[in-house]
């Protein structure tokens, strides 16, 4: 049974006020079985509009998740997901983290892409992405599942805006030809100790398969927007007091600091 638009608010409301009360609420699907990732991407796009509708925001770009085959499988999927970014959920690398602001923070890195011109979405392509990318850089995504237990469906998890929670950027803006994405390394650090380590070619074999792959979906990218392509590894759980770092071979180091 497909779901009314009053149901669509519903949703997104239940949703919006489990982030705005600091709480967590079961999954959406456990009472609306029939929810699919077309109507979670409905609930999802109602609370961005309601978000964009706040002072001081605006769109800024793209995350993307699920990027990692490994991933795929766990969820018993074949394509990643996507979430959208306005600029409220910029966090800038020298402000520390409330954790206690969030359900269940957690980061992840991830390599960003800097579109610098409009790409078209039918016919986008690993080289096109590469080719209208004005620079590539180094970013922590903060997760925060608004789920009980960071336990959900893939439609659930779609709904919630992929858990979007935050991004810091960091490091340096190289043009694409400077460094090759899919070969760069990556060392994630937890107050000070090595805790993974990866490739960008963890991410859809190709970081910008995956932006490639995003573009096809939501119909084009727009010149300036941002997307973070997909983490390179499991997420680190945040505690009060870590520091967070990822250091890249060529696009430098990002750090993410909680405040006590």
């Amino acid at each position: 049974m497909e779901l009314t638009t009053a149901t669509i608010a519903a949703l997104a409301g239940e949703l919006h006020a489990a982030e705005a009360e600091r709480r967590s609420i079961p999954q959406l699907s456990a009472a609306h079985p029939e929810l699919d990732v077309d109507t979670a991407y409905a609930v999802q796009r109602h609370n961005f509009e309601r978000r964009l509708a706040g002072p001081g925001e605006s769109f800024v770009g793209y995350k993307l998740g699920l990027t990692s085959r490994a991933k795929q499988l766990a969820m018993g999927v074949t394509a990643p997901l996507w979430g959208r970014l306005s600029s409220g959920l910029l966090h800038a690398e020298e402000t520390p983290l409330d954790v206690g602001s969030l359900i269940h923070p957690r980061v992840e890195s991830e390599i960003a892409f800097l579109i610098g011109r409009d790409l078209e979405g039918a016919t986008a392509t690993t080289a096109g992405v590469l080719a209208a990318t004005e620079g590539v850089f180094p970013a922590l995504e903060i997760l925060d599942s608004r789920y009980d237990d960071f336990r959900f469906t893939l439609a659930d998890v779609i709904a919630d805006n992929a858990s979007a929670a935050g991004v810091v950027c960091g490091g340096r803006l190289l043009e694409p030809g400077a460094v090759d994405v899919q070969l760069e390394g990556m060392v994630l650090r937890r107050d000070g100790e090595v805790v993974d380590t990866a490739a960008g070619a963890a991410v859809s074999g190709h970081p910008a398969a995956a932006v490639a792959w995003l573009a096809r979906e939501v119909g084009g990218l727009p010149a300036g927007a941002i997307v973070i392509s997909g983490g390179l590894t499991a997420p680190v759980t945040l505690a009060p007091g870590m520091v967070v770092s990822a250091e890249f071979t060529h696009l430098g180091t990002v750090t993410l600091r909680c405040a006590p």
